[in-house]
């Protein structure tokens, strides 16, 4: 089992950079395949970027390619997903996923924490 905590959310304008940062409990954290969702206010979660174990991997979802990055840090148990070129319609709470594989994490099974709000304003 794995616990999750967020942070790093926070209010940005159009255009900016955010870093999120998840932070895993356990001694297992570098067996899993890690992933970031969002939820903005009524609509469905949906899926925004995955990683492999490894870090060899990565799966982002179409509408943040080339502006969002994620990454891990196997040793500090940690992944982060680094948002540049924010714009409103990114707004949402972003949630942090552990699952077993990438394929695992895009079905939005697995672990997950409480969430942290981005809120881009125009």
């Amino acid at each position: 089992q794995v616990q999750l905590v967020e942070s790093g959310g926070g209010l940005v304008q159009a255009g900016g950079s955010l870093r999120l940062s998840c932070a895993a409990s356990g001694r297992t954290f570098s067996s899993y395949a890690m992933g970031w969702f969002r939820q903005a206010p009524g609509k469905e979660r949906e899926f925004v970027a995955a990683i492999s174990w490894s870090g060899s991997s990565t799966s982002y979802t179409d509408s943040v390619k080339g502006r969002f990055t994620i990454s891990r840090a196997n040793a500090k148990n940690v992944v982060y997903l680094q948002m540049n070129s924010l714009n409103p319609e990114d707004t949402a709470v972003y949630y942090c996923n552990a699952g077993n594989s990438i394929t695992s994490i895009r079905s939005a099974s697995g672990y997950w924490g409480q969430g942290t709000q981005v809120t881009v304003s125009s």
